[in-house]
């Protein structure tokens, strides 16, 4: 067979349309109504032979403005990590990325001890007890999180920091309508969490509390400050942590989160245009019988040969609905092996390597902001981001347009789900950024405005 593809000839459409005891393709539709149907030819380009196909295909992706022909300063919950070469080699091995589910324990030892090493990488990460096989990506993982709390609790009250990424607190809201949940949003002051204002909105009634940290503006909670609010009404703290600042930061099991979500992109996996991604969900031990998704464990057969198999589901497709903790049917087992390959590549000693060097450029970014004629907006300690206020007046699309014809991916618009914070731009700098092109970067940024 020299063809990759064989077209449907003339004499392949006449048999399929006599099996089916059809004259013509017209027939097909006769069913429906001459009045809906399009009575035109779609406004659509010709056909194309193969190699034309091709060259057009690679000149619609040419227009993407990539990481490998352009700097990006843009963050806001996908970033521009370093991606070791190793973990490509390894997700294209065909008995990983075409295996879809590991129904069948017996003969699908290899995918699940892939997904039992994700599970305890994220546990050492986070310093909690138990981690499920992923989620579909951080933002509906902090929605299942509020969800398990009110189950856990038997309350009907989430409280939530704006500081959360906004696309993740509308998932949220989604979420919590569905389930009759009440969700109380506070407020922020100087980037972070308005601790008196938490304080005054954990009630009695209230679940959990979702924090963010670094959150959205690339700010550090003071989680240590706010555990004892959230424990003192008897409520769930849920912390949404950006993976690789646990190089660096205390672990949120240390301080005192009892669920423990997040995105694990920056863990190698590519931003491919905004996703997929993969989420990950770790709870304390009291709560592992209520954590979404699959778990796999390890054991032993009856050989004592170590193996592993899929234990406490409680997942609506295995037991009784009204007694499921919830619907996710299914867990990132790829892109969960795409982290796991980067954290064994990096080790601890890379990992914290690799979070050092993101507060280290990001900070000098930032120092060069505050000599330029722009400034920074908030001045509580940050990780890789920060919040940059340009003159008054400055057209953001406009700056980004500037920005992106010489060569750089600008920051994120922070006036678009923050109305108070119009005119400033969110910024990212990982540690793929050099010296030289921040300095360009916040030349531009300058002459651009």
């Amino acid at each position: 067979m020299k063809h990759r593809y064989l077209p449907v000839t003339e004499q392949d459409q006449a048999d399929m349309l006599a099996t089916v005891g059809a004259e013509s393709i017209e027939d097909l539709f006769a069913d429906i109504p001459a009045a809906v149907r399009y009575p035109g030819v779609l406004p659509m380009s010709g056909r194309l032979n193969e190699p034309a196909l091709l060259k057009h295909m690679r000149g619609l992706a040419d227009r993407n403005a990539d990481f490998d022909r352009y700097a990006s300063f843009l963050g806001a919950g996908l970033y521009d990590h370093h991606i070791p070469v190793v973990i490509n080699h390894i997700l294209s091995r065909s008995e990983f990325y075409t295996a879809y589910t590991p129904y069948q324990p017996e003969i699908s030892q290899g995918e699940l001890q892939a997904i039992f090493e994700f599970q305890s990488y994220i546990c050492e990460l986070t310093g909690m007890k138990v981690a499920n096989a992923s989620m579909y990506d951080g933002a509906t993982a902090l929605a299942e999180a509020a969800a398990l709390a009110s189950g856990a609790t038997k309350r009907k009250q989430v409280v939530v920091s704006r500081a959360v990424h906004p696309e993740a607190r509308d998932i949220v809201l989604t979420s919590a309508h569905g389930l009759g949940l009440e969700v109380i949003e506070v407020g922020f002051k100087d980037g972070v969490t308005d601790a008196e204002a938490l304080a005054a909105a954990i009630t009695d009634d209230t679940a959990a509390v979702l924090l963010q940290s670094p959150n959205f503006f690339g700010c550090i909670e003071d989680v240590r400050a706010i555990e004892p609010l959230v424990h003192a009404k008897k409520a769930l703290l849920v912390l949404s942590v950006n993976p690789i600042s646990l190089g660096l930061l205390e672990s949120p099991g240390e301080l005192g989160a009892d669920i423990v979500v997040g995105d694990a992109q920056p863990l190698g996996i590519p931003a491919s245009l905004g996703g997929p991604t993969c989420g990950f969900f770790a709870v304390t031990e009291p709560l592992m019988r209520r954590i979404p998704g699959r778990i796999v464990g390890q054991t032993v057969d009856q050989d004592g040969k170590r193996g592993f198999v899929l234990t406490l589901q409680a997942r609506e497709q295995h037991i009784r609905r009204e007694k499921a903790t919830s619907n996710i049917c299914s867990n990132q087992a790829l892109l969960a092996l795409c982290a796991s390959v980067y954290m064994s590549t990096l080790g601890k000693a890379g990992m914290q390597e690799a979070a050092l060097l993101n507060v280290r450029k990001s900070h000098y970014a930032a120092d060069r902001i505050t000599q330029s004629s722009l400034s920074l907006e908030f001045a509580s300690p940050f990780f890789n981001e920060f919040v940059v206020k340009l003159p008054d007046g400055a057209d953001l699309k406009n700056v980004n347009a500037k920005l992106l014809k010489a060569g750089y991916i600008g920051g994120y618009e922070l006036g678009i789900p923050y109305p108070e914070l119009k005119g400033r731009m969110l910024i990212a700098v990982t540690e793929r950024r050099t010296k030289d092109e921040i300095d360009r970067f916040i030349g531009e940024l300058e002459a651009s405005v």
